[in-house]
């Protein structure tokens, strides 16, 4: 592995057999690979693979009982109806090496100063069941294991998707040792809103002007205000004004000045941060994977300015 480049994780299981006309892209995760690979940005010299998932880590964050059901494939109808993906052996293989990967990029982030994952930011799921496509929580798990493992004493889970990151926050509502900081457009899924954690509203139909003075006037000072020593970053790309369940109007060069702003902000604060792509809709899934690109190259670029 080449240590001058930016640790970019990645696994082809991601993008797994799936029905077609589906409303999740699961194709994304594979079109976006390749569009790094086009770029120039993810190289056999920075691809790193998860390993499987160490189910006690799993556990030790989610219900025992739950990842077990959901492992045999025994979820009732109406919890699989509230996660809106079909079980299947291939589902249960690309979520928990999806969750693997968050926690291996937390990995590299700590050892390079930044990484990024081409997966990541299932932050509807709660400790016993899952939502809005998603079913482990990555986010919390890896945080979690950050935490337990002595490796941070306070985390921050920056979460830019278009939509508050509930079970992220029901996770750690009671936790001062993990924080989360969600930028959510009010006005959107899910219905009833955490109230713990940070909140911070995106008003209906914001362009990339108005989403980023919210940012600044935000940013810093929480950053100043709970001293965390590591970062994890959702940058969903759900605010996009094409995405399918967004309700905000960000171009595609707004979201690359977002991620490049909230990356070079954690950076200029010293802070290790481990990024994931979070959610993004489009029925043309080569936008939507076009579109999560925009994490890889904002990061490559602080990554060139600051050669972490």
């Amino acid at each position: 592995m080449n240590d001058n480049l930016l640790p970019l994780v990645f696994h082809p299981h991601y993008s797994i057999p799936f029905p077609a006309g589906h409303r999740f892209p699961m194709r994304k995760f594979g079109l976006l690979a390749e569009s790094l690979r086009e770029q120039g940005i993810l190289t056999a010299e920075n691809e790193y693979t998860p390993e499987p998932l160490s189910l006690t880590l799993l556990m030790s964050a989610h219900d025992k009982e739950y990842v077990q059901r959901f492992i045999r494939g025994e979820l009732s109808k109406q919890e699989e109806k509230e996660i809106g993906l079909p079980w299947s052996e291939w589902l249960v293989e690309r979520t928990l090496r999806a969750v693997s990967g968050t926690i291996l990029t937390s990995e590299l982030a700590l050892q390079h100063g930044l990484a990024c994952h081409l997966a990541g930011g299932t932050h509807h799921a709660h400790p016993s069941n899952g939502a809005g496509f998603c079913i482990f929580n990555d986010l919390a798990v890896a945080a979690s294991a950050m935490i337990e493992s002595s490796k941070a004493k306070k985390v921050l889970i920056l979460d830019c998707d278009v939509h508050q990151g509930d079970g992220t926050v029901a996770f750690f509502k009671d936790r001062a040792d993990i924080i989360p900081v969600s930028w959510h457009c009010e006005e959107n899924y899910p219905q009833n809103k955490q109230t713990a954690g940070i909140n911070i509203a995106i008003p209906k139909g914001a362009n990339d002007q108005e989403y980023l003075s919210i940012l600044q006037s935000t940013l810093p000072a929480i950053l100043t205000e709970h001293q965390p020593d590591f970062i994890f970053y959702d940058a969903g790309v759900d605010v996009h004004q094409d995405d399918r369940l967004g309700y905000v109007n960000l171009t595609d060069q707004g979201i690359l000045e977002r991620d490049k702003y909230v990356i070079e902000t954690c950076v200029a604060f010293n802070l290790p941060t481990a990024c994931v792509i979070g959610g993004g809709y489009d029925r043309q899934e080569e936008k939507v994977a076009w579109r999560h690109s925009l994490l890889h190259q904002a990061a490559n670029l602080v990554w060139k300015k600051y050669v972490l």
